[in-house]
């Protein structure tokens, strides 16, 4: 290349007192410089005494280079000649002058990642007022916890180490149907549960092996946005659904086109916090058999209930075999963890196992075996019962918050004896977007209620609460502050 200096062009590139060794950066200096066609194929290249002196640096430092470069075949040593640059272009780049450059954009997703992309719903902070769906992650047991898993990490068989294969260990399979059986009424055994990293994988996996693009299915309006876009994202057609007092509310229209996938949360709406009625429940049920519909049960926070016991589940009842059953533990211990479990109609076991496998492969054996231990020795039931009294004064504090602040207005309570959320209903002329916007920026987090319906039309205005992380006096201080923001609208 004429009027090229190697020497000065890598001056002008390389940093000598940077963090970065000398040595990297003249490899990766010249690397580039062999990319971006700017030394050409057959250039020459100085010899590292000379190229040494030229830069001011070691030889050795130079050696490294050529030497890193000529075994990645950037470089060919020729007996006698010296060292060149090697054709390293594919055959649609010889007749370019200058290399491709391809500039990644949006529209290179494809439909699917586009959709799920521009309907993304995760936030970017998970934790304070008034986070929904987040537990009180400094009452959780560490002590103990770690206790159990020293224990396990002691001596670990290599079962524990090596890839996992089949539907979870056994002992925490064991222990969850142990535990499902008499705190939720869930009719299984161990061989129907198979563990997962949560719910969204549970659903992913759901629809993997039931669904087909295309196929209907029927979500609870307003839906949990993570179920919702895990649907459309795997496409299928999404039938939203008008719920009422009693839950879900097919209408007959609606019953007209068959879904392959129902998908509700009966325990406790989410987000709006009512429970399924009996009727509803029989129906739903009734209706799946008959037309082999799958009811994905989502019981994501019934251990908390804070009037009466926690409410039956609708697997239970299921007498068609027709019900996913869901369950996470990111509600009683902590969403790190990362566990969940999905309870399959018998005869679905070996083939979801199969699936697994292939899909998203087993694993994180330490952890499940830590997790069985913590429910069989009893502290896992212990930690609902001591976060189910917290959670319950802090729903109280919150309500009486809200009383004294909106008494006589027409902002609403509603869902508001479980779980760890409630729902703040605005009347419809408050921009309920515009108001999560403002608390955000004074480091308030809520969630606008309007975001949670599939009809924009028919979106009810309002803001969900998240008081489980929250201690009782922040709650006091951070609702004043959201109060006076809702003021400003009503």
């Amino acid at each position: 290349m004429q009027n090229f200096h190697l020497s000065d062009y890598l001056l002008q590139h390389l940093n000598l007192v940077g963090k970065l060794p000398v040595n990297r950066q003249l490899y990766r200096c010249i690397r580039q410089a062999i990319l971006d066609q700017i030394l050409v194929v057959n250039t020459r290249l100085p010899s590292s005494r000379t190229l040494a002196l030229e830069l001011g640096i070691s030889r050795n430092t130079v050696l490294y280079a050529y030497e890193q470069l000529l075994a990645e075949g950037y470089l060919e040593s020729r007996a006698g000649s010296g060292t060149y640059v090697t054709d390293t272009s594919s055959d649609t780049l010889l007749s370019s002058s200058k290399p491709l450059r391809y500039k990644v954009q949006t529209s290179t997703l494809s439909n699917r990642g586009q959709n799920l992309i521009a309907n993304a719903g995760a936030a970017s902070q998970q934790w304070g007022a008034f986070v929904p769906g987040v537990p009180d992650l400094t009452q959780f047991p560490h002590q103990v916890w770690n206790k159990l898993q020293s224990k396990v990490w002691r001596k670990p068989s290599v079962n524990v180490l090596t890839y996992s294969h089949g539907a979870g260990l056994e002992a925490l399979r064991t222990a969850i149907a142990d535990y499902l059986k008499g705190a939720r009424s869930v009719a299984c055994n161990p061989d129907q549960i198979v563990i997962t990293n949560g719910t969204h994988q549970s659903i992913d996996l759901c629809l993997r092996l039931l669904s087909d693009p295309g196929d209907i299915a029927w979500v609870e309006d307003p839906c949990y946005w993570g179920a919702r876009n895990l649907l459309k994202a795997s496409g299928l057609t999404i039938r939203p659904i008008e719920v009422d007092a009693e839950g879900m509310s097919p209408s007959e229209e609606d019953m007209k086109h068959v879904p392959k996938f129902i998908f509700v949360t009966p325990s406790h709406q989410y987000p709006l916090g009512m429970v399924m009625s009996l009727s509803r429940r029989r129906l739903l049920l009734d209706y799946a058999a008959r037309h082999s519909c799958w009811i994905m049960e989502d019981d994501y926070d019934s251990e908390f209930r804070y009037s009466g016991r926690p409410l039956a589940c609708l697997q239970g009842m299921d007498s068609g075999e027709r019900v996913l059953y869901m369950g996470t533990f990111s509600k009683t211990m902590f969403p790190g963890l990362r566990l969940g479990y999905l309870v399959l109609p018998t005869g679905l076991n070996d083939s979801f196992i199969t699936g697994m496998e292939e899909v998203h492969r087993s694993g994180q054996a330490a952890l499940q075996a830590t997790m069985a231990e913590f429910m069989n020795l009893s502290y896992y039931h212990s930690h609902i019962r001591r976060m189910r009294v917290l959670y319950g004064s802090r729903l109280e504090i919150l309500q009486n918050e809200i009383e004294r602040h909106f008494a006589g207005t027409e902002v609403k309570v509603i869902g508001s004896d479980a779980g760890l959320h409630l729902s703040l209903c605005l009347p419809a002329r408050c921009d309920d977007v515009l108001i999560m916007k403002t608390a955000l920026q004074q480091g308030i987090v809520t969630r606008a209620l309007s975001s949670y319906y599939h009809c924009p039309s028919k979106a009810q205005s309002g803001l969900v609460l998240g008081y489980a992380s929250v201690d009782e006096q922040q709650i006091e201080l951070a609702f004043a502050q959201l109060a006076q923001i809702i003021q400003q609208h009503l």
